[in-house]
């Protein structure tokens, strides 16, 4: 018989999985990802926020952590784990989701390579899969063996371009509530020739709007700016094109609520990542904005981030609507 812990009075006891009172559902982070990607800093913060967090327990043991553990818990596992598997490593996920008691959330934490490699190349660290020799295949092999657990999580954070106080941020917004309910949407905007982003759940292309880039006075400006922004709008199909898009949004959002979905991700992507898809987001981020609130309107948080105006020390991850307390 699976057992929980209860709090009565100050007091823990055991109680049986069946005798657990719906009202004191338990709360369960399964952290892991990449090395060098940010999973420990995610864990203190889970930790300064009342989790009671294990990291990199031998994955024998993992049962027994669940089994006897508090209402909120975090758990890290990666490849340094004794024993290892990813496969192992899901199948006791899907037991705990079959908890009637349970929130079981898998948390992925990832960066791209090259920062990655510049992050052990400053830190000096050894990467846990290679004892001598180059670190990028060390990277290589645990994508590889992470690849299945990313492919379930219910969260994929990408540092590469997020500082540490932002990711902060954001971990407290979305777990410090206990309930790790709802729905959160983040709006990026990102370059083509860059890469798609791997967590984006719908993608737009907006190349086919003015390009400020071949005007010498807005080329070494942004969409954050009115006059990038008022050149991009002038597009004579902007207009038809945004309100679409608009459409679109509200349209879908309801309804990945009432599928259970937790996380969104929105991207809009042009040639440099620059002009055209920074000009969309935020006008996204402000029509979402001026709803929210509104009777009837869907109140969901929303983030903004500008991929690759982050890249380059311009813009950070910011709320257009900041997730209100218990969210």
């Amino acid at each position: 018989m699976v057992k929980s812990v209860s709090f009565v009075k100050g007091e823990s006891r055991l109680l049986p999985q069946n005798d657990l009172e719906p009202s004191l559902g338990r709360h369960i982070l399964l952290v892991t990802g990449l090395s060098g990607a940010g999973k420990a800093s995610i864990l203190r913060v889970l930790e300064d926020l009342g989790y009671d967090v294990v990291d990199n327990p031998p994955l024998e043991l993992f049962e027994a952590l669940t089994a006897y553990s508090g209402l909120r818990q975090a758990i890290g596992i990666d490849v340094r784990s004794r024993g290892f598997e990813a496969e192992l490593a899901l199948d006791y996920l899907a037991k705990l989701r079959n908890l009637p008691d349970c929130t079981v959330q898998l948390i992925y934490a990832t960066a791209e390579d090259d920062v990655l490699l510049r992050r052990f190349t400053a830190t000096r660290r050894r990467h846990p899969l290679v004892s001598s020799g180059e670190i990028m295949t060390g990277i290589v092999q645990e994508k590889e063996l992470l690849a299945p657990l990313r492919a379930e999580a219910d969260l994929v954070i990408d540092t590469s371009d997020l500082p540490l106080p932002e990711l902060r941020h954001l971990i407290e917004a979305r777990f410090g509530g206990m309930t790790g309910q709802g729905l959160s949407v983040v709006l990026m905007s990102f370059a083509y020739p860059s890469g798609l982003p791997r967590e984006a759940d719908m993608v737009f292309d907006v190349r086919f709007l003015r390009n400020p880039h071949y005007d010498e006075v807005l080329r070494p400006h942004t969409g954050l700016e009115e006059s990038v922004a008022s050149y991009v709008k002038a597009d004579p199909y902007y207009q038809r094109f945004y309100d679409h898009l608009l459409g679109l949004v509200q349209l879908t959002l309801p309804r990945f609520v009432e599928e259970g979905k937790k996380y969104v991700t929105i991207a809009i992507g042009c040639s440099g990542g620059r002009h055209r898809s920074v000009t969309v987001v935020e006008a996204l981020a402000r029509d979402l904005a001026q709803q929210a609130g509104q009777r009837d309107a869907l109140n969901v948080p929303v983030m903004v981030v500008h991929r690759e105006l982050a890249r380059q020390g311009l813009a950070s991850w910011h709320w257009a609507v900041p997730p209100r307390k218990g969210e």
